[in-house]
């Protein structure tokens, strides 16, 4: 199962309709072909989606929605879902999910609203067609109701009021989403769930590593880690780790780990803050990967956000970028939407503020200028 894109309304921390797509919406060039993985005829699945704002400017919570909407894809429960507080105490929300699967494309609508402490899925449909119908990209996404191939039905004594009517197509079908979310503040634990980790992998992120191997006894797993010149040390709990590693070297392992798994297997890796820890030369590998296609064969697709402008200049194409704006509500928008321009750097454009609101205002700045000033006088 391929992710197109993702349209949500009546979610109260957003200003308006967030829409976001995971395919290529400009035109593709034969170089493109050379990062991006075909789906069928004309379109194409971006290998990464960056999401890039200024503090507090919504890049967390779009990601919760993307992480929200994967889970309920999957069948588990809205209640049970981590992210669900992305829906707040909505009234009435509704989701809109298109998918490419079993050669067909298909559109999922999901209506949700909060009653009495929990939420309920009111209304559900999801729509059906070949592939072949669809010969623009504006047509993808364009459906009817002599499509329509299921309907919620809250009165089916099988179906939780919480549950989305994937869960029968999922059984059905034998098809579901494979995703890891990543969060930013990943520790030590993340490596003992590792079973193994390439030497050359070790190697890059820190060449004084010789061994890091995992062991399980008697139902406890430790770390058997040597360092050049130094003597084997037996590991039980992750925190002595960083006794021996940088939090940059333990994340990069974590990271990798997980990202080998999911390029093999063609899923989706989430990562919230990208930077966080990790050197920029990391990053841009792990980024370079994803978007290489004799690795990523599989059409697996890495979606982060971040705060690094210098990041935006890895990539030639507008249509894999966002950018979050918080001004009175999240809003959420595509950079080819906004910027024709290549005569300027992109990293150029975001941090000159010609993007729109993604520089702390002059303002703001004078006014906290002065704050500190009175206040180390």
């Amino acid at each position: 199962m391929k992710i197109i894109g993702i349209k949500a309304v009546g979610l109260p921390r957003f200003k308006e309709q967030i829409e976001i797509g995971f395919t290529a919406r400009q035109r593709v060039y034969e170089k493109d072909r050379l990062s991006l993985y075909e789906l069928f005829g004309n379109l194409y699945q971006n290998p990464t989606s960056v999401i890039i704002g200024t503090n507090a400017s919504g890049k967390t919570s779009v990601l919760k929605l993307i992480n929200f909407v994967f889970d309920m894809m999957n069948s588990e429960p809205v209640n049970h879902i981590d992210n669900r507080d992305i829906l707040g105490n909505t009234e009435n929300a509704v989701i809109t999910t298109w998918f490419y699967s079993q050669e067909c494309i298909f559109k999922l609508e999901t209506s949700i609203s909060y009653k009495d402490g929990r939420y309920i899925i009111e209304a559900e449909k999801l729509f059906r067609k070949s592939k072949g119908v669809a010969r623009t990209r504006e047509e993808i996404l364009e459906f009817d109701e002599s499509m329509l191939v299921l309907r919620r039905d809250n009165d089916d004594p099988y179906l939780s009021d919480d549950v989305s009517i994937m869960v029968a197509w999922i059984k059905k079908q034998n098809d579901s989403l494979i995703f890891e979310h990543i969060h930013h503040d990943v520790d030590g634990r993340a490596l003992l769930l590792c079973e193994e980790i390439p030497d050359e992998l070790l190697s890059f992120l820190d060449p004084n590593v010789e061994e890091l191997s995992f062991k399980t006894i008697n139902g406890i797993k430790s770390a058997h880690l040597r360092l050049k010149g130094e003597k084997e040390v037996y590991i039980n709990d992750y925190r002595e780790l960083y006794k021996y590693l940088s939090s940059g070297t333990v994340k990069g392992i974590a990271v990798f780990a997980k990202a080998m798994e999911i390029l093999r297997l063609g899923g989706y890796m989430i990562i919230d803050g990208i930077e966080h820890d990790l050197d920029r030369s990391v990053v841009t590998t792990l980024i370079r990967f994803f978007m290489d296609v004799k690795i990523n064969r599989n059409g697996s697709a890495l979606i982060f956000s971040t705060y690094c402008p210098e990041l935006l200049d890895e990539y030639d194409r507008n249509d894999c970028i966002y950018i979050t704006y918080n001004q009175g509500g999240i809003k959420l928008k595509r950079l080819d939407a906004i910027w024709k321009r290549k005569d300027i750097k992109k990293s150029d454009a975001y941090q000159s503020g010609l993007l729109g609101d993604t520089v702390p205002s002059y303002e703001k700045y004078m006014h906290l200028k002065r704050m500190m000033t009175e206040y180390t006088s």
